[in-house]
């Protein structure tokens, strides 16, 4: 590893000598070394955490000493990390699993391959953070991803304890390089203590030290990657820990690194026609029963009721001429032309036959797998597995065969493409099919996901909606592949619960080109705890990884990552609103005529994963504002500042101009204003019979603030915090175009973390631009 790391161009490590198990140095080879002391370390593929079994000593530099402590450790290591392993066997490596007693010290002592014997290089210094540690990692999801932060035998203790990003950052080394890792790694304690950013500390290492050695871990990690074609190894893991500081030399401690062999990786899906998928010609459902109201008649009759025309739609169905007017067929095989998308809503059983006849006959470009019972279980994988087989083989032939959606999936709702799978019916889940939609795409791999945010959010209505399940064939990474690329969709929204083998990588790689052409992308990823974890897995199947990599390499590529459902939410509604307005800077102008309100967003304005400021108004808006609070009798009631207070006598008008005066500064980059919905001098009621309260009024908050963010470019949020009885308001302000939140600071908070995501992605476009 040591010469790895000085081919590698990073700093130059100690100088080491092996003393192989058995073997007898001469006085002269043991001296070899420079200084008064040296290191010792024990040489084990097995023993990964040396310290704590004994295995890293400082010796002077003698002889006698020296073959003492060899010895020494050489005995004592094998019965110190036997002693570890029975005290937690679920740790043990798969070597030594299901021994024990003098057997499992025996095995031990049979890996050891000796001591290394290290140049002594005293730190700078001991305290606390002036230890580094940097690694590499061969992921599933991800792929090669590279570390860096607090090093020492606490590592682990510092990423669990410190907040996120401030003990340990992460980034994937194909989406990254040396600087930009550093500018991740500046906001680490780690950094400020070494850079001597903190009191009673110096510096110790300058940051051109830091991007060279961060740059040489990447291209190591591109070298020897999974991804790399030309590669005969790949590092399955590798770690400095730690680094140490001598007269500004980054000196290598301890460190450990395992290759791999490359594993091939399998054909290519053809993803073009995902395009076939949301936009058929051509439907096929098999599973429409005849006399009830089973899954596959509820599928038809979605599909039919979102208006797609019956002719075009076949069903396969033996011993029926035709069920609701939609004619039928025995067979794949007696269908009059091949399908775009064949949904298959039968029992789990029947799909492997299903799909092999599929394959067989070219009879589709795209199929639905709505079953579940297809790799959620032990007893289903071996049918998952046969059934992905068969795919697999098919994308290797010919034009790449059908692609399919799930299984276990709940199907897809395109707007587009004019129809509607899911399984629920009507009457559980009533459709404004007259509503517009939005530019944007919900991808989700549990369907019940979605169906929830649709029947709680109805006004987000994305243009599609689509259910991945488990990720048999198509997944998560296709998918947003092809949305980068259509033309009907400015907006991408993930809820993921796991990756397939390295699709993670391929996901991200397709969400830092869809930034780059302009879009936004949201996400979510399930399973953070190991709860979570074992959740995710039992539900579709996908094994989820480790979260801070996965958060930290979808960041990375540009995407918003939301903490929780409210957040993804809030954010998506953000998104589809906010998708054409300009974000210049995070200066907030917050407005309310409640006092509390106008706090709590002051309140709102930073925590420990997004900050945003407040704006400083400009002389002309503090005289325009005045202007309006005397016109309006309140300018004895209120002073002009940031955040505004104007009085809960304060009209319709007085909101909407003074929002408008705000939104016009040039200091001001959005606008929170509380709408005060219980105010008397408000128009927020619908259905009312007092002029005074009407929402449809001409002089009403509705209508004034609807103009007012119409001719703004900027966004302009409210806030109603009221119950029910304000909920048509708050549609009618959404169809404007203006995002209406319940509470104050969860618009506030909400905001910071869309503008801090925009303004990402638009340094990414504008580094790329270069």
């Amino acid at each position: 590893m040591y010469n790895l790391l000085g081919s590698s161009g990073a700093e130059t490590p100690p100088k080491c000598i092996l003393i192989p198990r058995g073997a007898r140095p001469s006085d002269d080879e043991l001296m070899a070394l420079p200084g008064e002391k040296v290191v010792l370390k024990i040489v084990s593929p097995t023993i990964i955490h040396k310290t704590e079994v004994g295995g890293v000593r400082i010796v002077p530099k003698s002889p006698e000493k020296i073959r003492s402590a060899v010895r020494r450790m050489l005995c004592e290591v094998p019965e110190n990390y036997a002693n570890m392993i029975n005290l937690d066997p679920a740790h043990a490596p798969s070597a030594y699993r299901g021994l024990s007693g003098e057997a499992l010290v025996t095995a031990i002592r049979g890996d050891l391959k000796g001591v290394l014997m290290v140049q002594f290089m005293p730190p700078d210094s001991s305290s606390f953070g002036n230890e580094l540690i940097v690694g590499l990692r061969n992921t599933r999801e991800f792929g090669m991803v590279v570390s860096a932060g607090l090093g020492g035998t606490d590592t682990e203790l510092y990423a669990e304890r410190f907040r996120k990003g401030q003990a340990i950052v992460a980034a994937s080394c194909e989406l990254t390089d040396g600087e930009t890792f550093f500018e991740l790694f500046r906001k680490t304690i780690s950094y400020k203590k070494l850079a001597g950013l903190t009191r009673g500390q110096r510096r110790v290492v300058t940051d051109e030290q830091l991007v060279e050695c961060f740059s040489s871990f990447i291209e190591m990690g591109r070298r020897y990657s999974p991804t790399n074609p030309d590669t005969e190894f790949v590092i399955e893991e590798m770690e400095i820990n730690p680094y140490a500081f001598t007269d500004f030399l980054m000196v290598p401690l301890d460190g450990m690194c395992r290759f791999g062999r490359p594993t091939p990786r399998e054909s290519g899906r053809p993803i073009a026609k995902i395009d076939r998928l949301l936009h058929p010609r051509k439907i096929g459902i098999v599973g429409v029963s005849t006399t009830r109201k089973n899954f596959g008649r509820i599928i038809l009759d979605n599909v039919l009721s979102a208006g797609y025309a019956k002719e075009d739609v076949y069903l396969l169905r033996e011993g029926a001429d035709e069920i609701d007017g939609v004619k039928c067929f025995p067979d794949l095989a007696s269908l009059p032309e091949k399908l775009d998308l064949f949904v298959v809503a039968v029992g789990a059983a029947q799909v492997p036959d299903l799909v092999d006849e599929v394959i067989r006959l070219d009879a589709a470009n795209t199929a639905m797998l709505i079953p579940g019972g297809m790799g959620e279980t032990e007893e289903s994988r071996e049918r998952a597995a046969k059934v992905i087989a068969a795919i697999n083989e098919a994308h290797g032939k010919g034009d790449g065969g059908p692609v399919f959606l799930g299984a276990n999936c709940m199907g897809v709702v395109s707007h587009p493409g004019r129809y509607d799978t899911w399984f629920i019916p009507e009457e559980k889940l009533p459709k404004n099919r007259e509503a517009s939609y939005h530019r944007a795409a919900l991808v989700s791999q549990s369907g019940a996901f979605m169906l929830h945010r649709s029947s709680q959010c109805p006004e987000l209505n994305p243009a599609y909606m689509v259910s991945m399940g488990n990720q048999t064939d198509l997944t998560l990474g296709d998918m947003v592949k092809y949305f980068k690329d259509s033309d009907k969709v400015d907006v991408i929204a993930v809820y993921a619960e796991g990756f397939n083998d390295l699709d993670g990588l391929e996901f991200c790689t397709a969400v830092r080109e869809a930034v780059l052409a302009g879009k936004e992308v949201l996400f979510y990823k399930a399973g953070r705890t190991p709860e979570g974890k074992n959740a995710t897995s039992g539900h579709t199947a996908s094994l989820a990884g480790d979260y801070m990599v996965c958060e930290s390499c979808v960041r990375q590529a540009g995407a918003m990552v939301a903490r929780n459902f409210t957040e993804f939410q809030d954010l998506f509604m953000l998104a589809e609103t906010l998708a054409s307005k300009r974000i210049r800077g995070n200066r907030l102008a917050a407005v309310s005529g409640a006092g509390f309100e106008a706090v709590g967003m002051a309140d709102s304005i930073q925590s420990d994963d997004y900050q945003i400021r407040l704006a400083s108004f400009s002389e002309a808006t503090h005289e325009r504002i005045t202007a309006v609070l005397q016109a309006k009798k309140l300018a004895g009631l209120v002073s002009v500042h940031n955040p505004l207070d104007i009085n809960p006598s304060a009209d319709d008008e007085a909101h909407a101009t003074v929002a408008g005066i705000l939104a016009s500064d040039d200091g001001v980059d959005a606008v929170v204003i509380g709408l005060d919905p219980l105010s008397p001098a408000m128009h927020t009621l619908s259905g009312t019979d007092v002029p005074a309260f009407d929402m449809t009024a001409a002089n009403g908050i509705a209508s004034l603030l609807g103009s007012v963010a119409a001719g703004c470019d900027k966004p302009i949020l409210g806030v109603i915090d009221g119950g029910k009885l304000y909920d048509p308001l708050r549609d009618v302000l959404n169809a404007c175009g203006i995002p209406v939140f319940p509470v104050c600071d969860r618009a506030v908070a909400t905001l910071a973390q869309y503008i801090e995501a925009r303004l990402h992605a638009d340094a990414l476009r504008a580094e790329a631009a270069i």
